[in-house]
């Protein structure tokens, strides 16, 4: 039986669940290896990516024998000079091992610090992740969580009447409305109903907001366009007035600066609206748009194959037409009138749809003047998947090199979470925090938009207690809610996934309603009106007592995950302070249907937050989750979960 075991320091501290770092670390790597024979020696073997390249450069690196111990220092720039990749980025590594009974055994993956056995096809390798050293990470938006309102479907005032535009119907429903669905899944559907909800309408919530531990209100895209959801941009420069306009936001950014929230809006700028003043595919504006003639100021944003009907849209759909977000002329737009106009009105930052579908260079540039108007503004990207070694349009993406974005909206997590808590998916739980984290750099783990749901997924209540939703038309599925039975047990795994996902590194995001027990299956029954006659007032005070946990306990914010048990039954875990604190906190989660009880050690660490149990009651019940505070001289192992 052979084990190896990597660990890794620099400036002192111990970095084992890290595979991500500056280009100005010097890094320890330290290999503790046991074998049934004597270790001639250990050589890392590492090479830059190769992706987009025509060769990739290899280098190995022996390390020496110190005591039990095999270690290698490595300068983190002069290895990407010597793997050729220069300005920092993604390399890959494994470690070969010379036994004397003269085997040859290769080791890497994914976890922390245990290193698995790997063919000499080197599948699996380990990844790290090099990142420039001059990047800031932003301060303020890990302060408390982040809130994700769909503006139509939030609160109303009656804006939306008085800016009504052409074509718009006004469901009077508020409380029982349906939203408009088509016949099937991507069928086309005018998305012109409205249900009336307003900027005016969110100010006035603000209390409620900042109830449940809010730092960064998320706004669905504001600007003017012909749809409720606005993802097609008919004008940049102006805030729909169906919203309550330009004057709506600028109040909206001034009240929740009062209650130290900030306001982050969607920037959707990898396409516009066919009825937009660029594109004036209806001719619903004065200007001259790209669509009306070929010699328009905004032609050359699009790509037409055949103009003026066929031209590149997003996905194909074709009231989305598609901006070359390479072009100058548009970057110039974006940089110097849009970005500049809303910063100055009060908003603190961006998330960026379909991230992968805009070009390093406007991501590079785009991050310049965000930072320049506001040195602590964070840029969050759509990214679906694992955005340390994304590829997408056969380009390998830099987006956590410290050039483009803060962070990304965690999926990963959010899947992994879901396995657990419906499934008792052990693995996904691993693969989505320890080892997901492990590629990530730390400022980038901190910065993730962690979620449960957004207007682009399955409302978390129904994922987690649902019937599958591909069974049914939908028709079928803008009725179909679940029964008493099913939403009670919905509603335990519901506060056991939230106390989980909120004790991980990231940002919380609520999407608005879960906290109230809205239902819904896939968009557009994911985006119904808040219920704000009929809210699951128990739910809703767990949302608000772990809300301002995560707000008050700096340690979520900056500490380092450490999981220490998993099973199909439960999961323990700590967050370590990375600096400055002199106490850990201990998650433990129960996700069984019965009751575990919780050991902990002689100094009873202290328990935190309305959620958890009472003192000296050591015994969780199903679907109960528990935050303690101890310090740090009390070790993290004495502490276990087992069954009754």
């Amino acid at each position: 039986m052979i084990s190896i075991r990597e660990r890794k320091s620099g400036g002192g501290r111990d970095l084992s669940p890290f595979g991500a770092f500056s280009m100005g670390e010097q890094i320890l790597f330290s290999l503790e290896i046991h074998a049934p024979c004597a270790v001639q020696s250990a050589v890392m073997v590492i090479h830059g990516d190769g992706w987009g390249r025509e060769t990739s450069v290899w280098k190995e690196y022996p390390l020496t024998a110190v005591d039990e111990y095999r270690r290698l220092s490595l300068d983190m720039k002069q290895l990407c000079t010597d793997t050729s990749m220069d300005d920092g980025g993604l390399l890959y590594y494994h470690y070969r091992i010379h036994l004397a009974d003269e085997r040859v055994l290769f080791y890497g993956g994914e976890a922390p610090m245990e290193l698995s056995p790997l063919t000499k096809e080197f599948a699996g390798e380990r990844q790290l992740l090099v990142y420039d050293a001059a990047y800031t990470p932003p301060e303020a938006f890990g302060e408390g969580i982040l809130y994700h309102i769909f503006v139509d479907r939030f609160a109303k005032t009656g804006a939306a009447l008085t800016g009504c535009k052409k074509n718009a119907v006004i469901d009077p429903d508020w409380e029982n409305g349906i939203p408009q669905y088509g016949e099937y899944p991507g069928a086309e559907v005018a998305n012109n109903v409205f249900f009336g909800g307003d900027l005016y309408g969110v100010a006035e919530k603000l209390d409620y907001i900042a109830s449940l531990g809010t730092g960064t209100i998320y706004l669905s895209p504001v600007f003017e366009a012909a749809s409720n959801h606005k993802y097609d941009t008919g004008d940049y420069l102006t805030v729909d007035p169906m919203f309550g306009g330009d004057r709506a936001l600028e109040n909206l950014c001034r009240e929740a600066d009062k209650r130290g929230i900030r306001v982050m809006l969607d920037g959707v700028f990898n396409h516009t609206g066919a009825d937009s003043v660029y594109f004036n595919k209806e001719g619903n504006y004065t200007s001259v748009g790209a669509y009306q003639a070929k010699s328009s100021e905004y032609a050359r944003w699009y790509n037409f194959r055949k103009f003026p009907d066929t031209y590149e849209c997003w996905w194909g759909v074709k009231i989305l037409p598609r901006v070359n977000s390479g072009d100058t002329s548009w970057q110039k737009f974006i940089y110097e009138q849009v970005i500049p106009k809303w910063m100055q009105a009060g908003v603190y930052g961006w998330r960026l749809d379909v991230a992968d579908e805009l070009t390093a260079g406007f991501l590079e540039g785009l991050r310049r003047t965000v930072r320049r108007l506001n040195p602590d503004a964070a840029i969050i990207g759509e990214v679906w998947e694992d955005a340390s070694d994304k590829v997408s349009y056969g380009e390998r993406r830099q987006y956590l090199l410290g050039r483009q974005l803060d962070g990304v909206m965690n999926y990963p997590l959010r899947d992994a979470v879901i396995a657990y808590v419906r499934y008792g998916d052990v693995q996904a739980l691993r693969n989505g925090t320890e080892y997901l984290y492990r590629r990530y750099p730390k400022w980038a783990s901190e910065n993730q938009m962690n979620f449960l749901g957004t207007h682009d997924t399955i409302r978390i209540l129904t994922a987690l207690g649902g019937e599958e939703q591909d069974a049914y038309t939908n028709a079928q599925l803008a009725k179909l809610c679940m029964t008493e039975e099913r939403r009670k047990t919905a509603l335990r795994r519901l506060k056991t996934a939230y106390a989980l996902l909120a004790a991980m590194p990231g940002v919380p995001c609520v999407f608005y309603g879960d906290e109230a027990g809205m239902e819904g299956y896939r968009d557009p029954f994911c985006r119904r009106p808040f219920p704000w006659h009929n809210m699951d007032e128990d739910l809703l005070a767990f949302y608000r007592s772990i809300g301002q946990l995560r707000k008050e306990e700096s340690v979520l914010k900056t500490g380092v995950l450490r999981l220490l048990q998993v099973t199909e039954d439960g999961v323990l875990f700590a967050r370590d302070p990375w600096e400055g604190e002199d106490c850990r906190i201990v998650i433990a989660v129960n996700r069984s249907d019965r009751a575990m009880h919780l050991q902990v050690p002689a100094d009873v660490p202290e328990l935190i937050g309305d959620c958890v149990i009472p003192a000296g009651q050591y015994f969780l019940q199903p679907g109960q989750a528990v935050y303690l505070r101890c310090p740090i001289s009390i070790p993290a192992e004495s502490f276990a979960l087992t069954m009754e």
